[in-house]
């Protein structure tokens, strides 16, 4: 059987490749494959390392002759699937970010082949790809009967696994058709350096907060974890929040390793947003309420005395 050819989108920041792509190596080192990790950026050298220890075969620059492709979602798109054609590649792995969600069915619409987003797991054997289904309520199992396919993977539903091997870096530069969309103007975020779907690690408060200058112990903490802070809707209707940190049916989904509980009761709505948490991790002094019954630890007593503490003995281990 020949090598499955799969390409992986590598998202970056200014800081460099997103932690989470790196899980998207993973499937592939469950077939014979070769992988062709793609980079828009324009520093393909400085990533290289880091996607040589995870399983890249080839690194592609895709540009333009003067330097990287400015981000626009269909400029993105074309580039990446005439990339796809140049390098034969049958599979396209990306993330379920914002920026996935804007690039990776457009590029599925321009090659005419199917596209899952938000997946927990991917066989790129059989195909067979899961996916939570009616607010997370179920996990669904989805076959592509088809040998192209672009998938788009929840961050950090995967763990990333560490497979050597020596790459090689080429450049491409597609020759893009004129987009008749015109994107103006991109605003930053003023909100916290790690998007809340995309942190491995989440501290996340509720009603039990109390009041919006609590947050900051929350912002704190996280931070020494290199974690997000989010929210129950709770905390954002009454104002204490920005809706951008709410976790829930009706804010963000996340799957983070450690995801920590500080006076979350734990409604339907809001476990649908985090139930895919690896790690949960309750502090509540109602012994009953739902977020406690569906944690793994739970610590029964006052967050302002047990966060303060966790602060405390955080800062400790980082000396």
């Amino acid at each position: 059987m020949p090598a499955i050819r799969i390409g992986i989108y590598i998202e970056t920041t200014r800081e460099g490749i997103k932690p989470s792509v790196l899980s998207l190596f993973r499937p592939g080192t469950m077939v014979k494959s070769d992988i062709i990790a793609f980079v828009t950026d324009g520093h393909a050298i400085s990533h290289r390392d880091l996607l040589e220890s995870h399983g890249a075969d080839q690194i592609i620059e895709i540009g333009k002759e003067k330097g990287p492709i400015p981000w626009h979602p269909e400029d993105h798109a074309q580039a990446l699937s005439l990339a796809m054609d140049h390098y034969e590649v049958d599979i396209l792995l990306g993330l379920t970010t914002p920026m996935g969600r804007e690039l990776l069915p457009r590029i599925a619409a321009l090659r005419s082949i199917p596209v899952l987003m938000d997946c927990l797991k991917v066989d790129l054997h059989s195909g067979v790809a899961e996916k939570p289904q009616y607010s997370g309520k179920t996990i669904a199992a989805f076959k592509i009967n088809n040998n192209q396919a672009v998938y788009g993977i929840r961050p950090n539903a995967i763990e990333p696994l560490l497979n050597p091997k020596k790459t090689t870096i080429e450049s491409f530069t597609p020759k893009i058709p004129v987009s008749t969309i015109r994107l103006k103007e991109i605003h930053s975020s003023d909100n916290q350096e790690v998007p809340i779907s995309e942190a491995s690690v989440i501290v996340s408060g509720g009603r039990g907060m109390k009041n919006g200058v609590n947050f900051e112990m929350l912002k704190t903490c996280a931070g020494l974890l290199n974690g997000a802070v989010g929210a129950s809707r709770a905390a954002v209707d009454a104002g204490w929040v920005p809706y951008a940190l709410q976790v829930g049916q009706t804010g963000s989904t996340v799957s983070p390793r450690l995801y920590i509980a500080c006076g979350i009761s734990g409604s339907i709505q809001h476990f649908a947003g985090m139930k895919t948490s690896t790690t949960i991790v309750a502090i509540n002094q109602d012994p009953e309420a739902p977020m406690v019954k569906e944690s793994d630890y739970a610590i029964i007593d006052d967050l302002f005395e047990i966060v303060p503490e966790m602060i405390d003995q955080l800062k400790r281990l980082a000396k």
